[in-house]
């Protein structure tokens, strides 16, 4: 049997005045109100880096940038199996404040603080790369 094909994700590690942004998932979608950082699926031909400004701008009404790219990683969540590709970002200048669109809640925390958060597995490896190349 073939190995499955990694579906592209991007995900944002948003900054602004040392807090990074979360997002708490809904209730009736996979992962039941964990939290992650945002973003989505690559769509088929997108570039990873023009997707998590789509899927920002979609998730959270919000523009960014993209500062730079955290090594991507493979994570198995049994069902589907991605291609984690993070970014760290800012709040592109005269952007609106992220609102929840399709999340229920969003919390600015100190990368210190996640350890209160149950976060999405495939995003503990996020904040491991984020914490080893630094801020």
């Amino acid at each position: 049997m073939p190995a499955p094909t990694p579906l592209p994700v991007v995900c944002a590690v948003i900054e602004h005045d040392g807090l990074l942004l979360l997002a708490q998932r809904p209730a009736h979608k996979h992962l039941p109100l964990k939290w992650e950082f945002p973003g989505g699926k690559v769509e088929s031909g997108e570039d990873p880096a023009t997707a998590i400004v789509r899927e920002i701008r979609e998730e959270l009404g919000c523009e960014i940038t993209v500062v730079r790219m955290l090594p991507h990683f493979l994570h198995d969540y049994k069902t589907v199996l991605i291609e984690m590709i993070p970014f760290v970002c800012a709040l592109a200048e005269g952007s609106a404040a992220p609102h929840p669109h399709e999340h229920i809640a969003l919390a600015w925390v100190k990368p210190a603080g996640f350890a209160a958060y149950d976060l999405a597995p495939a995003d503990l490896p996020v904040i491991a790369a984020y914490r080893d190349i630094g801020s």
